[in-house]
């Protein structure tokens, strides 16, 4: 996967925004961040994205599938870009988007663009 992967897969959500600096390099719903990129395509960098729970964190830490998210909550993990399939990566910023989405207000997320199944 690559940085343009990555905002293709982002910018296809409803309601999706990409903030830049000042603020972190980040994809937003109604200003609530859901994918948060680390560097750009070297090495190292990647996505760092929320899972359900740190029990699920933890598990895709263990199996190999992603790498802990320094700074971040240990709900959220690390994505490598080099090591990680565009595919799976677009499915883990997709739950990290509806865990977000789920946790804004009612009346926030009715005003959002509907989701498409």
């Amino acid at each position: 996967m690559t940085r343009e992967d990555l905002d293709q897969i982002c910018a296809a959500l409803p309601g999706a925004e990409l903030a830049l600096p000042p603020e972190l390099v980040s994809w937003k719903v109604a200003g609530k961040m859901f994918a948060c990129v680390a560097g750009g395509n070297s090495p190292g960098d990647g996505v760092s994205v929320k899972c359900a729970d740190t029990e699920m964190a933890a598990m895709l830490i263990d199996a190999g599938e992603a790498v802990r998210a320094p700074y971040f909550h240990k709900s959220w993990v690390r994505l490598p870009f080099e090591s990680t399939d565009r595919n799976y990566a677009e499915h883990r910023v997709n739950v990290s988007y509806d865990l977000i989405r789920k946790s804004l207000k009612k009346a926030v997320r009715d005003a959002l663009p509907e989701r498409s199944s």
